[in-house]
């Protein structure tokens, strides 16, 4: 599963954060955190603070707290994805410690939190589904939509189980073989697909309508299936079997645009059919996703 970026208020005021499975950890923006303990009114103050802060605590001789903080793409206030520095749990309540505020209690509180429900979701896998069905509710997807959806991330997860069963490995065995399977059934790679609907960064499955989405679960259903009964070895056997799983869907596809008498891959994305949603309305919204080829 790729990582996932996501904004929570704290406060009224909104805190970045990312999910880094590899790791199993929350990273967050230390200069959200700033901005949230010393209540300075813009982000390029707080980065000012944040910025005299690490020199103090270098002096301090904390230079492997220093070190060990990292820097992960996050979506600034012009739109667009920027490294920015980011603290795990056990890092960032060390940084509060050296911040004289009043919120750093509550703040704290509301780590640990966050760090509970990603627990518990772990524990329980039906809480994560429940939490996406919130956020895409909130996000403006309507329900059919969004149970569809749903259904093709577990659809996904089978089949990427079954390659890794058949010796595959994530990054660009996956990636490979995604494109196969989307290339069989739309007549586009992933990349492709994504220009067709003039995407960036954004998710394709998140940007897929009705119809692509069905069709698209119909293939890796339908590969899953097959190297369920044919346990392929090695990248050629798979490849094989999500050619013809996207062949499944392509032909469905053939049927219902003979039927409609037009192309049902479309250039149309979210955008276009749901309603934006204000940043203040926001709880905890996933940001999009621009590896489409691990979820």
């Amino acid at each position: 599963m790729a990582d996932k970026n996501f904004i929570k208020l704290f406060d009224e005021k909104q805190v970045r954060y990312v999910w880094v499975e590899e790791e199993q950890k929350y990273y967050f923006s230390i200069v959200d955190v700033v901005q949230v303990l010393t209540e300075q009114p813009t982000t390029r103050a707080a980065s000012t603070y944040w910025a005299v802060l690490k020199k103090r605590l270098k002096e301090e001789g904390a230079d492997e707290l220093l070190t060990n903080c990292k820097q992960l793409k996050m979506r600034a206030t012009d739109g667009k994805m920027r490294l920015t520095d980011v603290a795990d749990t056990e890092q960032l309540l060390r940084i509060i410690q050296s911040i004289p505020s009043k919120k750093a209690e509550p703040l704290k509180r509301w780590l640990a939190d966050v760090g509970a429900q990603r627990l518990d979701q772990m524990q329980d896998p039906e809480l994560s589904i429940e939490q996406a069905v919130r956020d895409y509710r909130r996000l403006g997807y309507s329900d059919a939509w969004i149970n569809q959806r749903i259904r093709s991330i577990e659809v996904r997860k089978e089949l990427t189980d079954e390659w890794r069963r058949g010796g595959m490995e994530e990054g660009v065995q996956f990636a490979s073989l995604t494109d196969i399977l989307t290339k069989a059934w739309s007549g586009r790679t992933t990349r492709q697909y994504k220009e067709l609907k003039g995407l960036r960064k954004e998710s394709l499955r998140d940007n897929m309508t009705n119809v692509e989405l069905a069709l698209n679960t119909l293939a890796e259903a339908s590969a899953t299936e097959l190297s369920k009964q044919r346990s392929p070895h090695g990248f050629n056997e798979n490849a094989q079997v999500a050619h013809e799983g996207g062949n499944v869907a392509m032909v469905a596809r053939q049927q219902l645009e003979q039927s409609l008498g037009r192309s049902v891959v479309t250039s149309q994305k979210a955008s276009d059919y749901i309603k934006p949603i204000e940043q203040a309305e926001a709880k905890e919204l996933p940001l999009s996703d621009d590896n489409d080829n691990n979820s």
